[in-house]
């Protein structure tokens, strides 16, 4: 499908996480001191959704069970879940933030 518009980067303050859709994938956008990153947005555990969770040093925290993702890896920091998230690359182009699916 390649690069899809999910952003802008001024809807993402530094430590600041969002939900958006590229295509059919749910993606929680989270911005790490500057630096965008893009994982599923959909717990792999249950099918709770990441980003109504919150942000943990550079994990995002379950709201329903308490797994934490790595928000650079999409690798499980803490169960229950054992499945990572699947990861997705950012781009961003001027004040555009772009997610390749």
């Amino acid at each position: 499908m390649g690069l899809i518009k999910v952003a802008s980067r001024k809807d993402l303050a530094s430590g600041e996480k969002m939900g958006a859709k590229a295509g059919r994938k749910k993606i929680l956008l989270a911005n790490l001191n500057g630096e965008f990153f893009g994982i599923g947005n959909v717990c792999t555990h249950m099918g709770c959704v990441l980003s109504e969770g919150d942000i943990i040093g550079e994990g995002i925290e379950c709201p329903c069970h308490g797994s934490i993702f790595d928000v650079k890896t999409g690798k499980v920091l803490k169960g229950p879940a054992k499945k990572p998230a699947p990861v997705f690359k950012v781009k961003i182009e001027g004040d555009e933030i772009f997610v390749d699916v």
